[in-house]
Formats: structure tokens, C-alpha cells, sequence
């Protein structure tokens, strides 16, 4: 992984500034909603959203842990997505990426980008309770929360773009640092911004419970999510940091059991790709490696389950984390002959392999798969993967070099393609790969660093000299325009 110092960049969050402000919201007021329109587009226009929110992404990238693994990528996007598709006032493509920090938290930002923290899918009961929290989390975002939010602010007390949405990004990523700077940088506009953000609160209830309903979900799962959290942080001092920036009095949860009330309930069996997410994340992302076995051998043994391959999934990567290579292979294998085409599965076995040097049934149960599947991103990153350590380096850059087509911001595939023309000596293919990994990260300067290095091994291919130059261009542009945000 690349550690690069992060970009200093005006950021901003939409959710709530201070827990105690929605804790003191008036009884008279409680169920007012504020009305859905077009607020914020004297502030912020859909395109500049895009290219701030654009830029958010990068510096996460730079500065956060995100888990860039494509099975739980797919799995929380194909979670997102589902409910994406339901919502109204959708104005760009969605994306969800899963941070690795135990603490509960999920935030939105501009142009549709959402991140969940892994302790949050851990503490989810069902999948239910999981997808009201993407759903409220989506809701911010459909209904221009943060647009609106800045209109109201501006409106009180006039400032520079740059100075409405300063500040603010230590409170996404850590709210409770985060709280101070705010205090001192809008202590004048506070108040007027903490009623507009309870309202935001409250509309974000309500649009995401209904469509966590018109998405098939357990409409139930808003309130029951919000008692789990409840119960989980009664008696300790320290709230979550979701509890910083999404309040959650008693009145909050009363309000969400109405709510889901006025739908059908929709008691839904537990859900295998959830569980199995679940797993994932605590035998690989979690806790020892040897009290993992320990622990889901127990599950096991005591039938502590939702879902039994769940938690032989489970136990089948603590064992592979725990270098029990032919234990995991016997188990995943027995798992993926069972369900053909999990990718859960799939990945798992993959690495397991490569740990073993048994790349020809890798190959051959990716090759199949990638026929079935082309472009889908677990397979291909997992078969290109296999062909490098292979030392199929010719392969894994065609398979590579057509899924960067379709997917050019994937991290992992350019990240792969650089080490793969590392391994040919391709130099100049390398650096200019390079180059795209570090743009993803929002480090232009390095990145243009790369595109010229690259640039000195062509001097006899003028046309790839042209191309280039031109992305040179393109990346100097695009700091250029980071400026004027």
C-alpha cells in the first residue's frame, strides 16, 4: 500500500454537528420536516458537487484505511445499488467503500461517495439493519443535505466557499478532534446550523426507512439497528462516533418505530452474503489470528450461527490467516463445490492456492469463471493476481488492461498493472501506471513526477509521447481546478 502524505483540501460532511443540540429539539417541533426542493443550488451546483466530492474520495484514499477488497466492495455497492435504484432525485452514480476501523460510523459526501466502517457491519444483527443505515446514509445524499445545509449557513453568516466547508473533515473521519475545530470556525452561525441539521436528521429517517421498504428490506431494521446501537453504548462513557454525528435520543427511535410501522413488516430469513461478510471481516480484518479458529470452531461446535457455511467461511480463513493452508483449502472447497459460483468462496481459494504454488487449479477455476463472469471485478483482480505470481505476466496485462477500460478508478487493478510491468521491465508502461495509482490518491505532483518519468523511455514512440503529454496536461488541469473549489 502507498503512504503518502495527505492533500490539504477544504472538505465537508453532511451529517449532524453535535449530539447535545438534537438531544434539546422541542416537543412542538419534533415530527416538522423541512421541505424537499431545489435548496443549495445558489451554493453548489450537481457539477461542482461531482468534482469536490471527487477530490474527498482521493484524499481518503490517501489518508484512510479503506479495505480495497474486491469481495467486500461488490458486496456493499451491490447492497447500496439495490436500494440506489429505488430512490428518487438520484443525481450521479453511487459509490460505497468500506473503511477498516472497528468504531461504528458511516458518512456520506458530495457526489454520491458513502463509507462504512467494518465495525458497523459486525455490530448489524441482519442485513436489514445494515441497509438502514446505507439508506439514511443515501437519503443525505438524494435529498442535498449538505448543498442545503451551506445555503442556510451562508445565509447567516457570509463566507468563501473554501470557509463553509473547512474544517469539516476531521469530523467525518474523527468526530470527536473534529468537534473543536467546528466550535471556533462557525461559533457565530452555530445554532442556525444545528437546527438546519436536525432537520436533516429526521428527513433522512424518514426517505431512507421508506426506502428500505420499496428495496425488500425489513423496514423494521432503521429502529432495531438503533436499539442495538442503543444497548451496545448504554453504559459506557464514550458514545461511537456515529452517536457524534447522527444523535440518537429516545425520541429518535420512538419517531423510527412509528415510521417503520406504517409499512408491512417483512421478516426476512438471514441473509448468506451478509453473514458472510460478516465473517470476513472478523477472521481477516479483526482480532487474532489464533483466537479467530478458536472462535468460530466454538460457533461451530455450539451452533452459535445465522448460517452454517457462514461460519465455516469464517473458520476456513481464520485457518488460512493462521497459515493452515490445506485445512482452509478442504473446507473452502468443499464450501464452493456446494455454491458454485460465490465469490466469497472463489477469493478465499484463490489466495489459498497461491500460498500453496497450486496455481493451475486456480487458473482453471478462474479461467472458467471469467467466461461467466467477464469483468466482474473479484474474478478478474483474483485471476490476475494468480497469473503474476505465475509469472504469467502477458496474460495478467490483456486481463488487466481490458478491466481498466471498463473500471479506470479501480485502485487495486492499476496498483497490480504497475507491478506486473515492473515484472517485464516495461518501464515506461510502469511509471505512466504509476502515475494513475498516485492520481487516485490525489498527489498530482507525483503523480506528473511519474507521467515524466515515463515520458524519457519513449523518446522512439511518439504517438504513446503525445498521449502522455496529454495526461500531463490533464492531471495539471485537474489541480488547477482543486484550486478553484
Amino acid at each position: 500500500m502507498f503512504k503518502l502524505k495527505p492533500l490539504i483540501i477544504s472538505l465537508a460532511l453532511v451529517s449532524s454537528i453535535t449530539s447535545s443540540a438534537f438531544a434539546a429539539k422541542s416537543e412542538t417541533n419534533k415530527n416538522k420536516l423541512p421541505e424537499i426542493g431545489s435548496a443549495g443550488v445558489s451554493v453548489l451546483s450537481i457539477e461542482k458537487e461531482r468534482q469536490i466530492g471527487g477530490e474527498m474520495m482521493r484524499q481518503i484514499r490517501a489518508s484512510q484505511p479503506i479495505l480495497n477488497d474486491p469481495v467486500l466492495t461488490e458486496y456493499i455497492n451491490d447492497l447500496g445499488n439495490r436500494m440506489v435504484r429505488n430512490a428518487k432525485d438520484v443525481n450521479y452514480s453511487f459509490e460505497f467503500f468500506v473503511i477498516r476501523n472497528q468504531e461504528l460510523n458511516a458518512f456520506a459526501f458530495f457526489g454520491g461517495h458513502i463509507a462504512i466502517h467494518s465495525g458497523l457491519i459486525t455490530t448489524a444483527n441482519t442485513e436489514s439493519e445494515l441497509a438502514s443505515v446505507v439508506a439514511h446514509e443515501i437519503s443525505h445524499v438524494t435529498q442535498r443535505h449538505l448543498a442545503r445545509r451551506l445555503e442556510a449557513q451562508n445565509k447567516s453568516q457570509p463566507l468563501t466557499m473554501a470557509g463553509m466547508i473547512s474544517g469539516v473533515l476531521l469530523t467525518l473521519i474523527n468526530p470527536t478532534v473534529g468537534m473543536a475545530a467546528l466550535t471556533t470556525s462557525m461559533a457565530a452561525s452555530q445554532q442556525a446550523g444545528i437546527n438546519y441539521t436536525r432537520g436533516n436528521e429526521q428527513e433522512a429517517d424518514r426517505v431512507g426507512i421508506m426506502l428500505l421498504a420499496n428495496s425488500g428490506f425489513n423496514p423494521q431494521g432503521a429502529p432495531d439497528f438503533f436499539s442495538t446501537m442503543a444497548e451496545k453504548y448504554r453504559y459506557t462513557s464514550k458514545p461511537p462516533a456515529m452517536l457524534l454525528t447522527h444523535p440518537l435520543p429516545e425520541s429518535r427511535i420512538s419517531d423510527a418505530r412509528i415510521r417503520a410501522q406504517n409499512y408491512s413488516p417483512r421478516p426476512l430469513a438471514p441473509n448468506l452474503e451478509f453473514e458472510l461478510a460478516k465473517a470476513r471481516i472478523m477472521a481477516r480484518y479483526e482480532g487474532n489470528t489464533k483466537d479467530n479458529v478458536i472462535n468460530f470452531q466454538q460457533s461451530l461446535d455450539k451452533k452459535r450461527y445465522a448460517i452454517k457455511a457462514a461460519a465455516q467461511y469464517g473458520l476456513a480463513l481464520s485457518q488460512y490467516e493462521n497459515k493452515n493452508y490445506q485445512n482452509a483449502i478442504s473446507q473452502l472447497e468443499t464450501l464452493l463445490h456446494n455454491d458454485k459460483k460465490n465469490l466469497f468462496y472463489v477469493d478465499a481459494l484463490a489466495d489459498a492456492y497461491i500460498a500453496v504454488k497450486a496455481f493451475d487449479k486456480a487458473m482453471n477455476m478462474l479461467s472458467e469463471l471469467n467466461l461467466l463472469m467477464p469483468n466482474n471485478q473479484v474474478v478478474t483482480l483474483n485471476y490476475a493476481n494468480v497469473l503474476n505470481e505465475a509469472e504469467q505476466y502477458s496474460k495478467a496485462e490483456t486481463l488487466l488492461q481490458d478491466f481498466l477500460v471498463l473500471s479506470p478508478k479501480n485502485f487495486i487493478a492499476n496498483d497490480l498493472l504497475s507491478e506486473v510491468y515492473r515484472k517485464q521491465d516495461k518501464k515506461a508502461l510502469m511509471h505512466a501506471t504509476k502515475a494513475e495509482v498516485y492520481a487516485l490518491l490525489g498527489a498530482y505532483p507525483k503523480a506528473v513526477d511519474e507521467l515524466q518519468t515515463a515520458y524519457n523511455f519513449v523518446e522512439e514512440n511518439p504517438l504513446l509521447q503525445k498521449r502522455m503529454k496529454g495526461r500531463i496536461l490533464q492531471l495539471q488541469e485537474q489541480q488547477e481546478k482543486l484550486k478553484r473549489l
